[in-house]
């Protein structure tokens, strides 16, 4: 059984820098699609970042609105990933939530192509 396991998140103010880990366990090989999204009070799950290993190399993706202040980066030999984010702002307010799909898709923006999810780690960005 996969299990993805957070940590990271926390309290802090406008413009701070917050790391989130997702570490998998229960996995055979590597997935190819780590991905992260939140979700705000009364809104939809968005998708934040994903990570896609083709075999050979890795190629990343964001959304829009946090393009240039969030990387994510992973470590296939740990089944780990992490998402560092940087300059944020209240509106990154939300619950994340790491993902794993173990084929790759081209709706890698869609919660639907992920068959694994963690917890959730809260992130408060204070102003």
């Amino acid at each position: 059984q996969v299990r993805l396991a957070e940590s990271g998140g926390g309290l802090v103010q406008v413009g701070a820098s917050l790391r989130l880990s997702c570490v998998a366990s229960g996995v055979s090989g590597s997935s190819a699609l780590m991905g992260w999204f939140r979700q705000a009070p009364g809104k939809e799950r968005e998708f934040v970042a994903a990570s896609r290993w083709t075999g050979a190399y890795t190629i990343s993706y964001y959304a829009e609105s946090v393009k240039e202040r969030f990387a994510i980066s992973r470590d296939n030999a740990k089944n780990m990933f992490i998402l560092r984010m940087n300059s944020l702002k209240p509106d990154d307010t939300a619950v994340y939530y790491c993902a794993t799909a173990r084929t790759y898709s081209a709706n890698y923006k869609s919660t639907g192509i992920y068959e694994n999810w963690g917890q959730g780690a809260q992130v408060t960005v204070s102003s």
